[in-house]
């Protein structure tokens, strides 16, 4: 059974996907693809964390500072999983099988989806977590 929490995430996680989605088109207008991927993420990130602390992790009782450290800290591994996914299948993959049109935006695609199960673990369990839950079972 997939919980409310999760599902809250995943709505959370959809719009600022769509944030980062959409903002990477437009930045590639005038940047590089790798360029236009980072920033795209800069906006994804900002949104995302708006939203899921809002509606996704609500009941979160660490401090908005650390909140933001973790936010930031799993979104850079999500980031690095997303640069390398899109790079390898719109370079590699994708021209392998015969797609190049529309390559980037294929790949970008696919490299936005993958993350999302380690990070809704990486914000339930460090971002958002409730401090009756500790980190590394210490304390504070």
């Amino acid at each position: 059974m997939i919980s409310a929490r999760f599902l809250r995430f995943i709505v959370s996680g959809a719009l600022a996907a769509l944030v980062n989605f959409g903002s990477r088109i437009v930045f590639s207008l005038w940047l590089p693809y790798p360029v236009a991927i980072v920033l795209a993420w800069l906006a994804g990130l900002t949104s995302g964390f708006l939203l899921m602390r809002r509606f996704a992790f609500n009941d979160a009782t660490n401090q908005a500072r650390s909140q933001v450290a973790w936010f930031v800290a799993v979104n850079l591994f999500a980031l690095l999983q997303t640069l390398v996914i899109s790079l390898v299948t719109a370079r590699l993959i994708l021209p392998s099988i015969g797609i190049v049109r529309e390559a980037e935006t294929i790949a970008h695609a696919v490299g936005v989806l993958v993350p999302v199960v380690t990070s809704y673990f990486g914000h339930k369990h460090f971002s958002f977590r409730r401090v009756d839950k500790p980190v590394g079972g210490l304390r504070k």
